[in-house]
């Protein structure tokens, strides 16, 4: 039995990027965010800024690039 580390999707898996800077990838991370109450804001992959749009129950973030991400299905992968 081999237990599969779940893939994050690209916008907001481990790259190059602080998705919530835009900075390189282990500079900083707000204080918002380390609490979970920031969204990411750029991609992990590209650094581009997101379109992001943020519900009463989660979020979700799209890179022009790189496909859309959205809170529930990260919940899910948990």
């Amino acid at each position: 039995m081999t237990d599969e580390v779940p893939v994050l999707p690209a916008p907001v898996g481990a790259g190059v990027y602080n998705v919530y800077t835009g900075g390189p990838a282990g500079s900083t991370v707000p204080t918002a965010a380390q609490l979970g109450l920031e969204p990411p804001r750029f991609c992990a992959d590209c650094g581009r800024r997101m379109i992001v749009q943020v519900r009463p129950d989660g979020w979700w973030a799209k890179c022009s690039r790189h496909g859309q991400v959205d809170s529930k299905d990260l919940d899910t992968r948990r």
